[in-house]
């Protein structure tokens, strides 16, 4: 049973939640009441950052691109699977590639310090490289359900 949210979709709701809590503080602290601490919009970028590409996984889950598929609506469903199942293909492979990449630039910005955090940039990038995985993840598994269903959208067609 596929449930309603998957692990993306959780972790990018509590990086949502920090993110709002920290924009709180950074919004405060422009005010007279308080000094503001520095590192909250440095923070708050990062956050958003990983939330966004985490989110990129759920939409994978659901196979909620957008898409304009009023021509592939027109041709036949074994056309359409056939379609889905190269367009999976490529996608993963340039997500792989795109994993590659990512860990690559982890490794090339392990040592330069942020500005304002306790960490090194590596972090901000390792982004990239975690929603990149989670993405071929979730690929992989529709590519492999579609190409198992195959036989039977085959099959209606005959």
């Amino acid at each position: 049973m596929k449930r309603k949210y998957g692990f993306e979709a959780s972790v990018a709701s509590v990086l949502f939640i920090v993110l709002f809590f920290v924009m709180v503080l950074q919004i405060v602290g422009r005010t007279n009441l308080v000094v503001g601490p520095i590192w909250t919009e440095e923070l708050a970028r990062w956050l958003w950052v990983w939330m966004a590409l985490i989110g990129i996984g759920t939409v994978e889950r659901d196979d909620a691109h957008l898409r304009m598929g009023f021509l592939m609506d027109l041709l036949p469903a074994i056309v359409q699977k056939t379609w889905a199942i190269l367009v999976d293909i490529v996608y993963i492979a340039l997500a792989s590639h795109l994993v590659w990449i990512a860990y690559k630039t982890i490794l090339r910005t392990w040592n330069n310090e942020t500005v304002t955090l306790p960490t090194t940039d590596a972090v901000l990038y390792a982004s990239a490289f975690v929603a990149l995985v989670l993405i071929v993840h979730r690929i992989f598994w529709r590519l492999l359900q579609n190409i198992t269903s195959f036989k039977s959208v085959e099959q209606e067609g005959a």
